[in-house]
């Protein structure tokens, strides 16, 4: 497996998307029946994708890949958008992958899967107190890239809210595609938030975000 972000190339994830009319009739009913207040959390618009962004997948996106899926966005831009999905646990214990590094035997750390793209490859997700070497800005004090010794060091000497999650593949879409599938209805963003990806419940995390696009039950299941 490879750390190496700049290994991971942009590629369209298989986009099938069930009952787009449906999903965008969906998310229009935030609007219509519940009155969201000015500066509220949540865009249903191409313009409101950049990076850091969470893409949250509307209730009728059916598509295995992303179903009840939240994204990160690490990258955006012309050349397309690359995010990894950020509430599927593989069960895969990080110490397996890594059998040589030391600080991970007996860590219960696990590998997310980030998406069906390059599945073989590693990303590494970390939330630093300082910047490092190696590592690439997605948004304040939230890094993609890194190496082994970093992530040792962050286990074995982490400073304050210093974390990490690793990502098996991730999730890619070319020119045009992402803002194709939010016309569609398929997604919806929040804004970026530190704690929601490194602290909260992977279980819930999909509807709790539903629930901050302020109208869980104006959508129809």
């Amino acid at each position: 497996m490879v750390l190496s972000h700049s290994s991971v190339r942009l590629a369209a994830a298989p986009g099938s998307i069930c009952g787009p009319i449906v999903a965008a009739m969906a998310w229009a009913l935030i609007a219509i029946l519940v009155p969201v207040p000015a500066g509220a959390e949540g865009n249903f618009v191409p313009s409101s994708v950049k990076k850091g962004v969470l893409l949250v997948a509307s209730p009728t996106l059916g598509d295995p890949n992303f179903r009840e899926s939240v994204v990160l966005i690490v990258e955006h831009g012309e050349e397309g958008t690359l995010g990894v999905i950020l509430n599927r646990p593989t069960g895969i214990l990080l110490s397996e992958v890594f059998p040589d590094i030391t600080a991970l035997k007996g860590t219960a750390y696990q590998v997310f899967a980030g998406g069906p793209v390059q599945r073989d490859q590693l990303l590494l997700l970390f939330r630093l107190k300082e910047p490092s070497s190696g590592v690439r800005s997605v948004f304040d004090g939230v890094y993609v890239g890194g190496t082994p010794a970093m992530l040792e060091q962050v286990i074995t000497q982490p400073k304050p809210t210093e974390t990490f999650r690793a990502f098996a593949g991730s999730a890619g879409w070319a020119p045009g595609q992402l803002a194709n599938e939010m016309h569609q209805g398929a997604w919806a963003t929040l804004p970026p938030d530190s704690s929601g990806i490194f602290d909260r419940d992977f279980s819930t995390f999909w509807q709790d975000c539903i629930s901050r696009l302020r109208a869980p039950k104006a959508i129809a299941y």
